[in-house]
């Protein structure tokens, strides 16, 4: 009687340091033995337990032996506590499955960025996996810019974010897109600390419009006014500019709160009008070209950047009702200086002073000796040129 008590004393001894395993636990083993079609595996339980080929995560063309070995610790979920033989069912598979889940949900709880390399180019989006698990990522979160061909993407790594997570579903979202614009927060967020007033950037023309150009200054874009293109005269930025085009730009004045930023591309220091007064004389007569027409008068460049005006009473001797009359533009005319004012940026300018011709001074001749005047006193040696 006694040994049959101290039997079933030390059955139950046996018993209560076994592990108690069901279906679904994920469980620590160790590698007793590795064949080629099975691993079997030491899970402190009554009976070893057994993981076949099929439960691995093995490549066909890859051999058991050469990827686990004896000792070795592995982590294995019990599909079933009996296979029919007196064994335990084990998969490794499902194992690392539930725990890239796992994982998984942790990187979506603390929005961790990952890299994941594009498997393959589907309707929609591209295919990617994290840990054997499944992911997508839709065309519309590929990148903060349009994307014309996915298939660019194939192949490559991206660090990305994921958006939505659902394992029930078997279902992870992921997103490059929300990366690119942080970082793009983040480079305006530096630009706008970096901007001054006077200041010299690089930019990239983006757009053209009628009254000026937007070039992006690293994120942010600063619009170019027609007046700031160039020195000279500007009816449209494309006479200027094309979009695409790498320029260097002054900021001239921004405001972050408004998001306004304007810039010049013509240089400040290359000011035509510095000096102004010593390139052109009051009395000097210069050429120059007609670009603008006015009912009160002609604006007549005489050099990129330079302009002076005419007065409509300054065009000829005749009254005419406007510039119009006697002008068009771009003819080309010759002007007299009447009066220049480099602080002001004005020139003030005649045509028909500079076509006048000199008058001889007769008020010189007494009236009462009228008679006695010779031809040779009013006109001098110039008769002389006539024999």
């Amino acid at each position: 009687m006694s040994e049959e008590i101290s039997m079933n004393d030390m059955m139950n001894q046996i018993d209560s340091s076994m592990k108690k395993i069901h279906k679904g636990d994920v469980i620590k083993g160790r590698v007793i033995s590795v064949s080629e079609n099975e691993i079997v595996v030491n899970i402190g339980y009554i009976t070893d337990g057994i993981i076949p080929k099929a439960e691995f995560e093995v490549k066909e063309e890859e051999n058991l032996e050469d990827l686990v070995k004896a000792e070795d610790e592995i982590e294995v979920y019990v599909l079933k506590v009996n296979d029919g033989e007196g064994s335990v069912l084990l998969s490794q598979k499902k194992a690392k499955e539930i725990a890239s889940w796992r994982e998984l949900g942790k990187i979506f709880k603390t929005k961790e960025k990952i890299k994941v390399t594009v498997k393959d180019v589907v309707k929609g989006g591209v295919i990617t996996f994290i840990n054997g698990i499944r992911a997508f990522i839709p065309a519309s979160h590929l990148s903060i810019n349009y994307v014309k061909d996915l298939n660019e993407f194939k192949g490559k790594t991206l660090e990305v974010q994921m958006i939505e997570f659902n394992k029930s579903k078997g279902k992870v979202v992921l997103s490059r897109k929300v990366i690119e614009q942080k970082e793009e927060e983040i480079r305006k967020e530096n630009l706008w600390e970096s901007l001054e007033e006077g200041k010299k950037v690089k930019g990239v023309v983006r757009r053209l419009e009628k009254f000026g150009a937007f070039v992006d200054i690293g994120g942010v874009d600063g619009l170019v006014h027609n007046s700031q293109l160039s020195w000279g005269r500007v009816k449209h930025p494309s006479e200027v500019v094309s979009i695409g085009d790498e320029v260097e730009v002054f900021v001239l004045d921004f405001d972050k709160e408004s998001g306004r930023i304007s810039l010049a591309l013509k240089d400040v220091k290359e000011d035509p009008w510095n000096n102004i007064e010593g390139k052109y004389k009051t009395g000097d007569v210069v050429e120059g070209v007609v670009v603008k027409l006015m009912d009160f008068g002609a604006f007549v460049e005489l050099q990129k950047g330079i302009e002076g005006l005419v007065h409509i009473s300054q065009i000829c001797d005749e009254n005419i009702a406007k510039p119009s009359d006697k002008l068009n533009k771009k003819d080309k005319v010759k002007v007299k200086i009447l009066d220049v004012n480099g602080k002001e940026k004005r020139i003030s300018l005649s045509i028909k002073e500079a076509m006048q011709k000199p008058k001889v001074d007769v008020s010189k001749f007494d009236d009462s000796k009228e008679d006695d005047m010779k031809l040779g006193d009013l006109f001098g040696d110039k008769l002389k040129d006539l024999f």
